[in-house]
């Protein structure tokens, strides 16, 4: 379904669980980051009721991941640390394209999103099928079926808005471009690292 040329390495979550703590702290802040790009998407097309209705609820459901990393985090003695760069989404940013008119800028941002929801999707599974501690497992499986439906709600409306792009071709260029990407990551215990 997500159509992503390569999956990770299971060996990954032996990295993740090293540092349970690091992991958990940049999960959070990628919660954040995904509420504040759907509040950017809002304040940059307010004149498209039906996106900024879905974007309001998506922002509030992410901001709600983002309260349950932090309960998870402090219900282990653990303390949130600071906000982490995120290397795997600014190389996604910098594919986007910059040119062309507002409606072709958007499809590409709805595109750059369902991209990194769908890796995110792909990396909670993988913890989900791998991870040894059974709570965090049950809880990236949660986590998982929720970043499948981001991932297509993006999608949904990058086709509805692309009426002078070829939508079908652009992802197909995402694919592409993100399975290139992708292969200098899942050496760090971090959710795209």
């Amino acid at each position: 379904m997500l159509g992503l040329k390569l999956a990770t390495d299971p060996r990954w979550v032996n990295i993740v669980e090293s540092n349970i703590e690091e992991i958990l702290t940049d999960h959070a802040w990628c919660e954040q980051k995904a509420a504040t790009n759907a509040i950017s998407i809002i304040v940059n097309n307010s004149e498209k009721p039906e996106l900024v209705s879905d974007m309001i609820k998506l922002a509030q459901e992410e901001m709600e991941h983002f309260e349950q990393v932090h309960e998870l985090i402090k219900s282990r003695g653990l303390e949130l640390g600071r906000e982490r760069k995120d290397s795997y989404v600014n190389e996604l940013a910098r594919f986007m394209k910059k040119d062309g008119s507002r409606d072709q800028a958007l499809v590409d941002r709805l595109l750059f999103s369902a991209m990194i929801e769908a890796r995110s999707c792909e990396r909670f599974r993988t913890l989900s099928l791998n991870i040894k501690d059974e709570a965090l497992a049950s809880f990236y499986h949660d986590l998982m079926v929720s970043e499948a439906g981001h991932y297509t709600l993006f999608l949904k409306y990058a086709k509805t808005y692309g009426n002078k792009v070829d939508v079908e071709k652009r992802w197909k260029e995402w694919i592409d471009f993100e399975s290139e990407v992708i292969q200098r990551y899942g050496k760090e215990e971090t959710i795209h690292g």
